[in-house]
């Protein structure tokens, strides 16, 4: 795949992308205007089901609006609203610790930047990329495992890690196409572009690929 084909190929996964269920932090987005909501639900998603994600979101912003409530909730209880995602005890560590960092670095507004994103408890630079991109609409790039993984799939990049695909991606693929193409990509590998067993009969961008799997 070549820099000529991008943006067919974005073109078609956004077509697919209309027709599957909707990852949550896109959701999320669609739901609601406050970055901090798109930050607490980004770090809960982390190596968790979506619709895990989506109770246990449910169930914390059913008690909290703001980081200020959120302070006044204890470690147990934040605990217990969020069970059972994945790595429930330390997202639970990182929450309590949230506002009081929020507060005391940023005023208690959520930041836009990766650098001041990156300060806060839980949050690495595939969350920072994330909140960024949907809750601010600003140029980010978020590679997950999707990303990373589909990407060189498709011998669009060559790279080991996710932040080598990071930057390899922001090198070349076109701005236009920064916000989106973790969605994007996440729908696709979700339920066409697997690990194993990748749908290539039917994959809408099959010319396109490579096909290193």
């Amino acid at each position: 795949m070549t820099n000529k084909d991008i943006d067919i190929v974005m073109q078609r996964l956004g077509e697919h992308f209309l027709q599957v269920q909707t990852p949550i932090v896109d959701l999320i987005q669609a739901t609601t205007n406050d970055p901090f909501r798109v930050l607490v639900s980004t770090i809960l998603s982390a190596r968790t089901k979506d619709e895990t994600t989506a109770a246990a979101v449910t169930r914390l912003f059913n008690r909290i609006e703001t980081p200020q409530q959120l302070a006044k909730l204890s470690y147990d209880e934040i605990n217990n609203l969020i069970f059972p995602v994945g790595f429930h005890n330390t997202k639970a560590k990182h929450l309590k610790e949230l506002p009081a960092v929020l507060e005391r670095e940023f005023g208690g507004e959520v930041p836009s930047e990766i650098d001041d994103l990156l300060k806060l408890p839980g949050v690495g630079r595939k969350t920072a990329n994330l909140v960024r991109a949907v809750a601010f609409s600003l140029p980010a790039i978020c590679v997950d495992v999707h990303v990373h993984r589909i990407c060189n799939r498709w011998g669009y990049i060559h790279t080991s890690t996710p932040l080598e695909s990071e930057m390899a991606l922001r090198k070349i693929l076109p701005e236009k196409h920064w916000l989106k193409i973790n969605s994007y990509v996440v729908a696709f590998g979700q339920n066409l572009c697997t690990p194993r067993k990748p749908k290539c009969e039917i994959c809408p961008i099959y010319q396109y690929c490579k096909r290193i799997i």
